[in-house]
């Protein structure tokens, strides 16, 4: 049975699963569907096209499925997926899609901290950590298991990859490769997030080998010609291959 505070407004083709609690002064829009065991705090606006999944918490201010900040957007019918366990911090916006991919998504067990602001189309992993008043530009993509700390500026259609850490107050109109600390003014490689690894258990061979590829592509001045060393000289284990594939498909180049 969901508790509805009386001084909420749900649509009456809002779809609501079991167990939510609706606190007062939120807003749930048609076209929305809300799975089971959802927490909204007072004062949380869900708007058109949101899908949530279960287990999560809308603090207060926060507005989800959005209409996208992007003068292209013509009004087409767009979503905006929440996965599940994810905790959505106070003033949190996140926008649903536009006609380039339809959809805004964000994974599972995700920390979305005070204020960051997620555009139009981007696709978020399971298990990021995203720090207060960090913002993402349109179809930005973070894969999982990032941590990116607050007052982070991203360009769109960035990459970052999985079990990085960016310094907080970066800025990047460039993709930021797995495994990787980056940091500094302006943003640049400072070395593997080994702290991190070893919080996700990596053990010790593991992240000398990631260390050892990017010891590697980051000597050569050419990015294809560390590519090409690192697939002669080191093992194709999935973290190479990964890391590989990662720099080999970026169309914005890697942060160097």
């Amino acid at each position: 049975m969901n508790q509805i505070s009386p001084m909420a407004y749900v649509h009456p083709e809002a779809k609501l699963g079991d167990n939510n609690v609706i606190g007062p002064f939120c807003y749930i829009d048609r076209n929305t569907v809300i799975g089971d065991n959802n927490v909204l705090q007072n004062g949380v606006t869900i708007n058109y096209g949101a899908r949530i999944g279960n287990g999560n918490e809308f603090f207060t201010g926060a507005s989800i499925s959005a209409k996208p900040q992007d003068l292209k957007f013509r009004g087409e019918d767009t979503i905006c997926e929440i996965g599940d366990n994810n905790s959505i911090r106070e003033n949190v916006n996140i926008s649903r899609g536009t006609a380039s991919k339809g959809t805004t998504q964000i994974g599972n067990n995700c920390l979305l901290m005070e204020n960051v602001h997620i555009a139009h189309d981007c696709f978020f992993g399971n298990n990021l950590i995203i720090g207060n008043s960090t913002k993402f530009a349109g179809e930005v993509v973070v894969d999982d298991n990032a941590i990116i700390s607050a007052a982070v500026l991203c360009h769109q259609f960035c990459r970052i990859g999985g079990y990085v850490m960016i310094q907080g107050g970066s800025r990047f109109s460039m993709d930021i490769p797995p495994y990787i600390i980056a940091g500094k003014e302006p943003i640049r490689y400072s070395g593997i997030n080994i702290i991190g690894l070893r919080r996700r258990g990596f053990d010790k061979d593991t992240i000398d080998l990631i260390h050892n590829a990017y010891r590697v592509l980051y000597s050569k001045g050419i990015l294809a010609e560390g590519i090409e060393e690192v697939r002669k000289t080191l093992p194709e284990t999935p973290e190479i291959k990964y890391i590989l594939d990662f720099v080999s498909s970026s169309k914005r180049g890697i942060i160097r």
